[in-house]
């Protein structure tokens, strides 16, 4: 077999495979392989990865350039809804500002209630009508488990009339401008409440300031109520609220003494001044009432 230069025909291709390098590198004598062409071969192969490599790099390059330019088109293309949807994205000049105005509330609250003694306190507020039935109604009055018989009434604008020892020029010298009175009876007991009416609270309170343990108003009898109260012992109580004043005197029917022993005496007086004081406080919260409904 020779392995000279006329032994193959086959040329060697460096990207053919299956190709056979020469060794003799175009008939050297000494049969030693070509070193110049094995390098220029390596160069040839290294440049051609390089351009591949390149190539590959440009390609991607484009593809990804396209993906963000059709992402970039998508995003500012119409946002009306296709037909047959039923809805759409809203565009960015449809987005809340992050920016705008937040809105505010005022806080709510019930304005307070109304004072029910204000409308008591001066005549120009208690307008509402006064008389002795309508501050004592009815024909008896029942405390807890006690009632009292409803006896006669008296209504005067002359209140020192109404009045005895002390209490006359306290009521005039406060311009008292109305003396109601009441009494109310039970087992021999008898009570007369009278109510002094003022323009204002101060001169109310300035007439019980002033008034003393003479000062009582007089007994109210008939309608089956003896007279009681007329040289005897008696037991009075003064108070005031808003524009009222008002006083109790109780005592024995029969004409006796009251002495600090008779509880049914002293029980009469303060259930009546407890009443009176309701009487005139609900008068008050009614017209507070009104005055909040309207």
């Amino acid at each position: 077999m020779s392995f000279g230069q006329g032994g193959s025909s086959q040329q060697w291709d460096p990207w053919k495979p299956n190709s056979q390098q020469p060794w003799n590198g175009g008939g050297s004598a000494g049969g030693s392989p070509d070193w110049a062409a094995l390098a220029d071969a390596s160069e040839a192969r290294a440049k051609r990865r390089r351009l591949l490599f390149i190539g590959g790099g440009a390609l991607a390059a484009v593809a990804i350039g396209t993906a963000v330019a059709v992402a970039v088109v998508s995003a500012g293309g119409s946002n009306q809804a296709s037909p047959g949807t039923e809805s759409a994205l809203p565009g960015v000049s449809d987005l809340p500002s992050a920016t705008g105005t937040v809105p505010s509330f005022e806080p709510t609250s019930a304005p307070p209630p109304l004072d029910p003694k204000d409308f008591v306190a001066s005549a120009q507020k208690d307008k509402a009508p006064l008389s002795p039935d309508i501050l004592f109604p009815g024909t008896q009055l029942t405390m807890g488990d006690t009632v009292y018989k409803k006896g006669p009434t008296a209504d005067t604008k002359d209140c020192a009339s109404a009045a005895k020892s002390t209490l006359p020029k306290v009521l005039t010298d406060n311009r008292c401008t109305r003396l109601i009175r009441v009494t109310y009876s039970r087992d021999g007991v008898a009570v007369t409440v009278g109510v002094a009416v003022f323009a204002t609270e101060a001169q109310a309170t300035k007439a019980k300031q002033q008034a003393d343990a003479k000062s009582i108003v007089k007994s109210l009898s008939g309608g089956g109520v003896k007279d009681f109260c007329v040289g005897a012992v008696c037991r009075s109580t003064t108070n005031a609220y808003g524009r009222y004043a008002y006083f109790t005197l109780a005592g024995f029917t029969s004409g006796k003494d009251v002495t600090e022993k008779d509880k049914a005496v002293f029980r009469t007086g303060d259930d009546l001044q407890e009443f009176t004081y309701r009487q005139i406080r609900r008068r008050g919260e009614a017209q507070a009432s009104a005055a909040a409904a309207g």
